[in-house]
């Protein structure tokens, strides 16, 4: 028994849990509340994606009367046995307890295919720069999502790994939709997590159910989950929280919310868990006072809000907690043959923040004005890596995905260093801005640690309309950036954006050139575009006349965040979306650059006026040699192998010590005067990594001119020079 049970409703991704109730189990933790938490999503689909679960699947479509069906479910039809007969096994082989089906999966005589395999033809080329787990698990998604489609066409139409009935949550401003639905008899999908629900609410007996709604793909199911607990476990108190409630419920005042939850908490959850625990578990619940979270009272939604209680700080909130999920139960998929794709679905992240909220927080089209964004409140990287060290030791896994808005460089510099300090193997990404601070040096460090991966918005790559975002950062300085986590070995993602307030058709075809030549260049490999889209809580949103655009408003009595709108300057934005992602795919598998940018759509664009060039030559503009005093200078390096021997020139002699260093890949030697190679030999292990104390260029240039002169033209010569491609790092 457990008093509170912690929920995420199908669906949200396969090969990792959604980690808002593991951060709350965390900090219930803390305060040594007892929990118990569930991803209903991927135990639905575990049930649909059996043996047993094809069977019924296509039982149930048998009895379905009059529907007209496809050739695709006709074929997958015709092939129920092969996939009953497989299914166990590519589960299991994409859980990664069964390896060695690899190989038979890849010989093409073992998955039956439709129509999600026609793709190949296209994708054929890829398979050479893939290794044989990573093939095996690309075409078992495609099995995969050809059962997704029999699913959607004979089953439910609803369904998709990712989300559940998610029309029915997007810019829902009214709740008559749902509520409809949620009158009618449960779907399929519905009966098996009802089921599931069941049994877990029979184990735990919790009395007070937590549903944590991340997007409009859980709502449907949220509210299902709240009506069956209702219905059958009428003592029960529940609470819907989560990103969804945050961003689209802040205006609700339909009473009908509260036949399914009695309880919404906005924001951060971990205070009004607290303070609803309380109430509901340790006392007869009577009126609740706590910050953010709405009640009914006289049929009327009210909002309490109570200042004398402050949230709590990120330091504060305890370590997440995985126990209770199904950890060696994800699938890890492959979508397409790109690598920074598949981080986003393959393989089992644990999730971390390293900031609450963002430390820029201008961006015109983000939701600047809500807490999740707007209070910025950085955790000390040593916290951190107890954190990380933490969940390594409880789930085993050392793969991390920090979540963050954007991560702040400083902070990221100071997790990359405790790691490699503490002499700890880990691998992990995350989003950032692409600012100047992302030096060489750092994107060498960050390697270091363990950092393979990195996402952050370019947005609209036009200097005008990155001014207007105020994303506080240039197209040249974008490519300079993604230079040096290209040649750091980091990989990238670019989020990027059409149709924004304002944008003229030459916009778009300047922002599409300006890509093409970042991924000619080999400094960007993956990307996403989307259509800019008006949220609520934005600049844009807020103060709309200000950025040209005209919102279509409806009345508001339940969801409200997406806001349709006019833009003033009467473009079809829409019709650039084909174009911009077929030639976005292409150019990830480093396709098509020499096509002109008219051959990727079928109406008249205008010709670009981004010089051919111009990325490039942002590139031939080198870094600064100006060294700050207050420079960090850390070695990242191991100890070398020393040697003295005699140069002699004209008839002079001096000692010279030779010192060979080895690293991961090589070795390599520098030359050096004995007495200054005595004083580098020593200031190497000063300044290591693996030291508290950092030194700056000041007191390492002081230090040097205490015994030698100009240490300037020391620290410019070719033995420092070396070192400095080796692992001698600079930090303003």
């Amino acid at each position: 028994m457990k008093d509170l049970l912690l929920i995420t409703p199908p669906f949200t991704q396969l090969n990792t849990p959604y980690p808002a109730t593991a951060y709350i189990k965390g900090f219930l933790n803390t305060k040594n509340i007892s929990a118990f938490q569930m991803d209903l999503g991927i135990e639905v689909i575990l049930e649909l994606f059996s043996k047993k679960g094809l069977e019924d699947i296509f039982c149930h479509s048998e009895l379905v009367e009059g529907q007209s069906n496809s050739p695709n479910i006709q074929r997958i039809f015709a092939l129920k046995d092969e996939y009953i007969k497989t299914i166990d096994a590519v589960i299991a082989f994409l859980q990664g307890n069964n390896p060695t089906l690899a190989r038979q999966i890849c010989s093409g005589d073992f998955l039956p295919e439709a129509f999600r395999f026609e793709q190949l033809d296209d994708m054929e080329w890829a398979f050479g720069s893939m290794g044989m787990q990573d093939k095996a698990k690309h075409l078992a998604t495609l099995y995969l999502e050809d059962l997704s489609d029999f699913i959607v066409e004979c089953i439910d139409e609803n369904f998709g790994f990712s989300r559940y009935a998610e029309r029915l949550g997007r810019s829902a401003n009214s709740f008559d939709d749902l509520y409809s639905h949620l009158q009618k008899e449960p779907t399929y999908i519905d009966a098996i997590t009802l089921k599931i629900l069941k049994g877990k609410i029979e184990i735990v007996q919790p009395k007070l159910v937590c549903i944590s709604v991340p997007f409009p793909g859980n709502l449907y199911s949220a509210f299902r989950c709240a009506q069956f607990i209702k219905s059958h476990f009428p003592d029960i108190k529940i609470s819907m929280g989560g990103g969804f409630p945050n961003t689209e419920l802040r205006s609700l005042t339909d009473v009908r919310v509260f036949e399914f939850f009695d309880f919404i908490t906005l924001d951060d959850g971990e205070l009004p868990l607290e303070l609803l625990y309380q109430n509901t578990c340790q006392t007869e619940l009577d009126e609740v006072h706590f910050k953010r979270t709405f009640l009914l009272e006289n049929k009327k939604v009210v909002y309490k809000n109570d200042t004398l209680q402050k949230d709590y700080k990120q330091s504060e909130v305890g370590t997440p907690d995985y126990s209770d999920l199904l950890l060696d139960k994800y699938i890890s998929v492959i979508e397409i043959a790109n690598p920074m794709h598949s981080l986003w679905s393959d393989g089992r992240w644990n999730k971390l923040t390293m900031a609450h909220g963002c430390y820029w927080g201008k961006c015109t089209f983000c939701d600047i004005s809500l807490d999740y964004i707007k209070v910025y409140e950085p955790i000390l990287a040593k916290t951190l890596v107890d954190r990380m060290e933490e969940l390594i030791a409880q789930t085993g896994e050392n793969g991390f995905h920090f979540v963050d808005e954007a991560a702040p460089p400083a902070l990221m510099r100071e997790l990359a260093l405790e790691i490699i300090k503490r002499k700890i193997v880990v691998t992990w990404w995350t989003n950032i801005r692409f600012e100047k601070s992302f030096s060489q040096d750092l994107c060498v460090l960050l390697k270091a640690s363990g950092c393979i991966a990195v996402s952050g918005g370019l947005e609209v790559a036009s200097d005008r309309l990155l001014e207007l975002i105020k994303k506080g950062v240039t197209v040249e300085q974008v490519a300079q950036v993604t230079r040096n986590f290209t040649e750091a070995g980091i990989m990238i993602h670019a989020y990027l954006m059409y149709g924004y307030p304002t944008q003229t058709i030459q916009e778009t075809v300047d922002s599409l050139e300006m890509v093409r030549q970042l991924f000619e260049l080999g400094i960007l490999q993956s990307g996403f575009w989307h259509q800019f889209a008006m949220t609520a809580h934005s600049p844009v949103g807020m103060f709309p006349d200000e950025f040209g655009v005209i919102p279509q408003t409806n009345k508001i009595t339940f969801a409200n965040n997406d806001i349709q709108f006019r833009d003033k300057t009467g473009i079809d934005h829409e019709q650039f979306s084909f174009g911009l992602k077929k030639s976005l795919f292409n150019y990830m598998h480093g396709l098509c650059f020499d096509y002109t940018l008219q051959d990727w759509f079928d109406f008249k664009i205008p010709k670009t006026t981004v010089k051919p060039d111009f990325i490039y030559n942002s590139l031939q503009k080198e870094e600064s040699f100006n060294i700050k005093p207050s420079a960090k200078i850390v070695w990242i390096g191991g100890k070398p192998l020393t040697e003295i021997f005699t140069k002699s020139k004209k008839g002079n002699s001096w000692e010279m010590i030779k010192m060979t260093f080895h690293d991961k890949k090589e070795a390599f030697v520098i030359d050096i005067e004995k007495e200054k190679g005595a004083w580098l030999i020593k200031t190497l292990e000063t300044i290591s990594v693996h030291h508290d104390k950092k030194t700056t260029f000041s007191v390492l240039k002081t230090d040097f001119e205490n015994t030698f002169d100009d240490f300037e033209l020391f620290w410019y010569s070719k033995p420092v020079n070396t070192l400095r491609n080796f692992g001698l790092l600079v930090f303003s």
